[in-house]
């Protein structure tokens, strides 16, 4: 068992498992880069490659209680360092500022739906009276054009999202990408 291929195949649901847990980003990589550490120590003691999984979340679990330790130690704890205090709105932001430059690279066609649409607002079935086009059409392109703008959005960053499909966290995939 290799550290490299065990961390870069459990990396992004570790990262994803620690934003449930705390709220402050550069908390979750400090202890995402400790929980790396500790794999690359002990990796050796894990016989069967089927527990890899469950071993490396049982490290991240006592990570997360140590490092909770540590702060009530420290100081009283502040509403940011809960969990359900997210500063997800800040995210949110950030990504909204690229979605009009996303958008600008679709087909023109396909930037005019989704401008229409998704950024003025105006219904589908509106939209698709003014063009003279079926209601069911319009959706499928719509539909095809969010494809689009999604592929365009993980061309640039990679994704972390919990259970409900919600996005906790991105990171530029390149260091120069220059779309938004």
């Amino acid at each position: 068992m290799n550290v490299e291929k065990v961390w870069s195949e459990y990396q992004t649901s570790l990262k994803a498992f620690l934003h449930k847990n705390v709220s402050n980003i550069d908390d979750v990589d400090d202890l995402l880069q400790e929980i790396l550490i500790k794999t690359y120590k002990n990796l050796a003691t894990v016989h069967d490659s089927k527990k890899i999984k469950s071993w490396l979340f049982q490290i991240a679990h006592h990570t997360i209680i140590d490092f909770y330790r540590q702060r009530g130690k420290e100081r009283d704890i502040a509403p940011n360092d809960l969990w359900y205090n997210k500063p997800e709105k800040e995210m949110l932001e950030q990504l909204s500022q690229c979605i009009a430059p996303f958008i600008s690279r679709l087909p023109k066609e396909d930037a005019a739906i989704l401008t229409a649409v998704e950024i003025e607002g105006t219904s589908q079935k509106a939209y698709a009276e003014k063009l003279g086009i079926k209601y069911s059409t319009l959706k499928s392109r719509v539909q095809k054009s969010r494809k689009q703008l999604h592929s365009l959005f993980n061309e640039c960053c990679e994704f972390s999202i919990d259970k409900q499909g919600n996005i906790i966290d991105f990171q530029s995939k390149k260091s120069n990408c220059t779309n938004c």
